[in-house]
């Protein structure tokens, strides 16, 4: 079974124009309605609530850019759920203000959205409310779960048109 997989700044760019267009890969195509290649899930007209990573949760060494392609898109009045864990190594949930900040993992002018410790349990949970980029990345290690290119993810959400 082939994946798509995207690496640097074109592989970052690529995931938001995707996101931004509704395109989905074959690799889910028994969970969607495929129509003319574009791809809606079938209960887009219903907010979903989308846990971040899967069963995975939020935590070191996934890559949420490449889980954020396979399981988009996503629409506003989504809600995405971050779970995690933060022992023993600790993980938060930032919000970048920026397509550079988001490349360069640049956390200067970020909002800390989750702190270490409202990963567990239910989770934290973020609502997609408006029409614009949202870039999402974990801030602990000064920057590093982010600067290593997995624990940071983009999303566009889409409009309902029902």
């Amino acid at each position: 079974m082939a994946s798509l997989v995207f690496h640097g700044k074109a592989g970052v760019l690529a995931v938001v124009i995707m996101s931004i267009l509704g395109v989905g890969t074959m690799g889910n195509k028994q969970d969607t309605n495929w129509n003319y290649g574009w791809h809606r899930h079938p209960n887009a007209s219903q907010p979903r609530r989308v846990e971040v990573g899967g069963s995975e949760g939020w935590h070191f060494g996934f890559n949420y850019t490449d889980w954020a392609l396979k399981n988009g898109p996503f629409y506003l009045g989504d809600t995405l759920v971050f779970k995690y864990n933060s022992t023993p190594h600790p993980h938060s949930v930032y919000l970048l203000p920026s397509y550079r900040s988001f490349l360069t993992c640049d956390l200067r002018w970020a909002w800390k959205i989750a702190d270490v410790n409202q990963g567990g349990g239910e989770g934290f949970e973020f609502v997609l409310r408006w029409w614009q980029p949202y870039y999402f990345a974990c801030g602990e290690g000064g920057g590093f779960h982010c600067s290593n290119g997995t624990m940071k993810f983009p999303v566009m959400p889409l409009i309902h048109w029902n």
